[in-house]
Formats: C-alpha cells, sequence, structure tokens
C-alpha cells in the first residue's frame, strides 16, 4: 500500500480544537511538529505524539515565520501547515476598544498569515495549507464585529493565495467551522458572550479538520478548500 502519511506543523497544538486535531493525525500515521503558547502542554503533547515541537506566541511575528523552517528541518521536510488559533471578544462594536481590535488582529489575523506565507516556500508540492476561520469569516454575528471582521480578513487572505497558487498548489483548506464548545468563549478578551447555538461535537469538526489534509468522501470534507 502507498504510503499516505505527511509532514505536518501544527501550530496551536495546545488548544482544545488544535490538540484534538494533532491526535487525531497521529493516529491516521501523520508525522508531526508541534507549536502551542502553552510550554506544559506542548511538552507533554510532543512525548505522547512524539513530535518534535517549538513554542510559540502570536504577539511575535517573527517567532510565528520561524516555525515552518523549524518543522521542515526537524521532519526532513514539510507537507501541510495546520494553524488552529483564536481569540474572541464580545460586546457593542462602539465599546470595542482599540486595544481589542489590535489583540484580535494580531492572534487572529496576522500571527497566521505569518506562519502560512512563511511556509509557501518550504511546502513540499503541492502541499495544504489549512486554517481555522469559522462560520463568522461568512457570516459575522452582532456584539462580535471585529472578531468576525480578523476571522474574514483571514479568510481573504487564503482565498487570494488560493487563485495566486492555482497551478501547481497548494491546497488551501479555509475551515469555516461551526461554533464548538473549547472554552474560548469563556476565556473572552473583552465582554460576555451572547446566546450561542448549539456547539458542533469536537469529533465532527475535527474530523473536518483531518480531513483538510486527508479528503475522502462523506460529511468529513474540508468546510471550504479555496
Amino acid at each position: 500500500m502507498p504510503d499516505t502519511s505527511s509532514r505536518l506543523l501544527v501550530v496551536g497544538a495546545t488548544g482544545v480544537l488544535g490538540g484534538a486535531a494533532a491526535d487525531a493525525l497521529a493516529r491516521r500515521g501523520d508525522r508531526l511538529f508541534l507549536a502551542g503558547r502553552n510550554r506544559e502542554r506542548l511538552a507533554a503533547a510532543a512525548r505522547r505524539l512524539d513530535a518534535g515541537s517549538a513554542p510559540c506566541d502570536a504577539y511575535d511575528l517573527d517567532g510565528m515565520a520561524a516555525l515552518p523552517a523549524l518543522a521542515a528541518g526537524a521532519m526532513g521536510g514539510l507537507d501541510g501547515v495546520l494553524v488552529a488559533i483564536g481569540a474572541v471578544a464580545f460586546g457593542p462594536a462602539e465599546e470595542t476598544g482599540a486595544a481589542v481590535a489590535e489583540h484580535l488582529f494580531a492572534v487572529n489575523t496576522l500571527a497566521p498569515v505569518a506562519v502560512l506565507s512563511a511556509a509557501l516556500p518550504p511546502l513540499t508540492p503541492p502541499g495544504t495549507l489549512a486554517a481555522t476561520t469559522g462560520v463568522v469569516a461568512v457570516r459575522p454575528q452582532p456584539r462580535m464585529a471585529v472578531y468576525s471582521a480578523s476571522k474574514a480578513a483571514l479568510s481573504a487572505w487564503l482565498t487570494a493565495v488560493a487563485a495566486e497558487r492555482r497551478r501547481g498548489g497548494p491546497v488551501v483548506a479555509d475551515l469555516h467551522l461551526p461554533h464548538t464548545d473549547t472554552g474560548l468563549a469563556g476565556r473572552a478578551v473583552a465582554g460576555t458572550p451572547p446566546p450561542l447555538p448549539r456547539p458542533a461535537p469536537l469529533e465532527e469538526v475535527v474530523g473536518r479538520m483531518v480531513a483538510a489534509f486527508h479528503p475522502g468522501p462523506g460529511p468529513s470534507a474540508p468546510a471550504r478548500t479555496v
């Protein structure tokens, strides 16, 4: 049987979504390089999954941009990147200050763009770039104006890169994932969450993330590949 495993960089591997996706990809047989903010959880995940790792901070854009080269060097190449990081804030637009907006765009837009753009040169063709943007990227929600805008900006970047690289790859997966109970709303940088829809099962959401790198028939197809 042909080897269908991949060498993947997972950014956000210490979060709920990124950690669950890393576990699922490892079970799939992929070789991983993990990056995350929480050093203790990162070290534990690296040991559990026999993976290389590096801590990261969304505000350190140079450090974020260095991750693909680190991953490629550790694994002897790089076949794909998954970015699953995010921050959220709630409240009316007029009450969302500049500092909160700066934070959300740093975490939700600038940091992912830094990683993914730096991944383009070392990526083994055709390769896959995937990032979690969420349904708010296409359906902005009230009392989440800046959060929606920051995710929509990342979605626009992914769409533009896909158009630039339409011939010869990479595959670009813009993961418009549904609301999932990851605890992110409880860690909002500002405001109180409004009533949220019933969360999608974590297993289903992770299946969509894995399908960005290992597509197949059925409901686990990526939310959107551009």
